[in-house]
């Protein structure tokens, strides 16, 4: 095992859990290690869960060797304006957390209060990232579909541009695919492709 991921929300839910356990960020020390890294993927979603507390987490998972990096769903009502999500990524990135993905939400029942759709959530997402720095610009618009992760790289007045970052066919891995711009499409099999 090169890398081991472990997807968790706790410094931004309870940081304490990781300040007052000194006994994990041991065992983060001893698992991350120079040639077989421990990578925590966090989950913050709004600029106001990073608090000093959360922070101070933070700093003590890095110290302790883990390698930190960002994902958080396009929520509606909580992170869709380019100012509150520009804010949250750079912020990430001022305290060792660069931004990995940005999710459009999965189309399940308990998420439809949340859909933002395709097209206004990427205008969002270029929005946030026209307004920090260059570590803060690596995070990628993503949707987690059953055939893979689906990147979303661009769209125009006709088309949405859509690249599988990760691909469930092999034939599929870093794939091209236009499809027909459509504003009220909150999900990659809502959309039609061009050919």
């Amino acid at each position: 095992v090169g890398i081991i991921r472990i997807g968790t929300k706790m410094p931004a839910f309870n940081p304490f859990r990781i300040l007052d356990d000194p006994s994990l960020l041991d065992m983060i020390h001893r698992y991350s290690t120079p040639d077989r890294r421990l990578y925590m993927m966090l989950h913050f979603n709004h600029p106001q869960e990073l608090t000093d507390e959360s922070r101070a987490a933070i700093d003590q998972l890095i110290k302790a060797g883990a390698i930190l990096c960002n994902q958080t769903p396009l929520l509606k009502g909580i992170n869709d304006d380019p100012e509150v999500l520009g804010e949250l990524l750079r912020h990430l990135s001022f305290v060792g957390v660069p931004p990995y993905y940005v999710f459009q939400c999965r189309p399940t029942v308990g998420n439809k209060p949340f859909e933002v759709p395709l097209t206004r959530g990427f205008s969002i997402f270029e929005q946030a990232r026209s307004r920090v720095g260059g570590l803060a610009k690596r995070g990628r618009y993503v949707m987690s579909h059953k055939t893979g992760k689906i990147e979303m790289i661009a769209m125009d007045d006709d088309h949405i541009y859509l690249r599988y970052h990760r691909a469930l066919n092999p034939e599929d891995e870093s794939k091209l695919m236009i499809f027909q711009r459509n504003d009220s499409a909150y999900w990659f099999d809502d959309l039609v492709a061009t050919r």
